[in-house]
């Protein structure tokens, strides 16, 4: 079947189950341009809107935690910090001299995953849990894509402010960029919202082949829970995961990266985060960010080899084309209601070819 236009490859992807529902939106310089929506907020539910929240599930590592980490620089802190400098519990262990740059990078050598929730919910235990994690490589040696270090990346920040990450995210981004009403952590029921997992397929499955006894932690009863059990046992904001939001939200916070900067990030900073810092190894990869030279990666030969972007375990992805001065958003519920956990790379692929040429013509 031909590929006619952003719609129609959408409409085809409720129908292939992808995801009950999708919104996509193309932004330059942060203004929105053409919005495609197909689908349901969930099963038997209301027909998905441009404004829908989605739990952006790994989006929230450069879009929160990487621009908190640019703005901490600028009070101090240096991406050459060790770990144990700034979260002591980890020293002794073998993160003690792990940057912060490290982290960022997906070169720290932290696994790719770990229920840190079977210590017990909150910082103390996550770091006790943290701390007697086995590393897979040398720090420097690997990229492996991981969401410990963005969750001691967290923790770092909340330790050096004095606040947990909602807050610090409400007050030093959304805010000034005018999105507090668009995105946040645990947002309330009364906030429209792409329904994730019914249960916790995915994680309990996981948690299951390790062959220990616990399972991921429960959601809080006043808000909308996000799908990472990670971070739903810090509360609902962690560092990898966590943060809730609008195509135009997401467009509005990625675009404080094109060259040049924004409002709130300056061009040096932009250029510091998205350049690719570990040429030579297995990914191409900025401060949270991933470039599209990754082989294999979900930009697609639509974009740039210098484009750099994110997707979420949720269906959610973000690319920015720096040379077009645009922004790609492409938002999916792919995991309700059953947890599963379709390929998605070929429709973004697909979606950023299309957009682009939408946005054209």
């Amino acid at each position: 079947m031909q590929e006619a236009d952003v719609g129609s490859i959408l409409g085809r992807a409720v129908a292939a189950g992808l995801a009950p529902g999708w919104v996509a939106g193309v932004f330059r310089e942060g203004e929105e341009g053409p919005c495609w929506c197909a689908g349901r907020r969930g099963q038997g539910g209301e027909d998905v809107a441009a404004d829908l929240w989605f739990d952006l599930a790994s989006l929230t590592k450069p879009l929160v935690t990487t621009t908190l980490l640019l703005l901490a620089r600028r009070d101090g802190l240096d991406l050459q910090s060790p770990l144990a400098e700034l979260l002591p519990e980890l020293a002794g262990s073998p993160w003690a001299g792990v940057t912060v740059e490290q982290c960022a990078t997906h070169t720290a050598g932290f696994p790719a995953w770990e229920p840190l929730y079977l210590g017990g919910p909150g910082p103390e235990r996550y770091l006790a849990r943290l701390a007697a994690v086995t590393p897979v490589a040398a720090p420097g040696e690997r990229v492996v894509y991981s969401c410990l270090g963005f969750i001691a990346l967290g923790l770092a920040l909340e330790r050096a402010a004095g606040a947990d990450l909602a807050a610090l995210f409400e007050e030093l981004v959304a805010a000034p960029l005018g999105l507090a009403t668009e995105c946040g952590f645990a947002p309330p029921r009364s906030t429209a919202v792409a329904l994730g997992e019914s249960s916790w397929f995915v994680e309990r499955a996981l948690v299951g082949d390790r062959g220990g006894p616990g399972a991921p932690p429960p959601a809080r009863p006043d808000a909308w829970p996000c799908d990472d059990g990670n971070a739903r046992g810090l509360d609902g904001v962690a560092g990898n995961a966590g943060l809730f939001g609008s195509a135009a939200a997401v467009a509005r916070l990625a675009a404080e990266y094109l060259p040049g900067g924004g409002e709130l990030l300056d061009a040096e900073e932009a250029a510091l985060a998205t350049r690719d810092r570990t040429a030579g190894r297995e990914q191409a990869r900025g401060l949270g960010w991933q470039v599209a030279a990754t082989p294999g990666c979900s930009a697609g030969p639509a974009l740039a080899p210098g484009a750099f972007g994110h997707t979420g375990f949720t269906g959610t992805s973000v690319w920015v084309d720096p040379d077009r001065r645009v922004v790609l958003v492409l938002l999916g519920n792919r995991l309700h209601p059953g947890g599963r956990t379709p390929d998605l790379h070929p429709l973004r692929r697909a979606y950023h070819r299309l957009a682009l040429e939408a946005l054209d013509a």
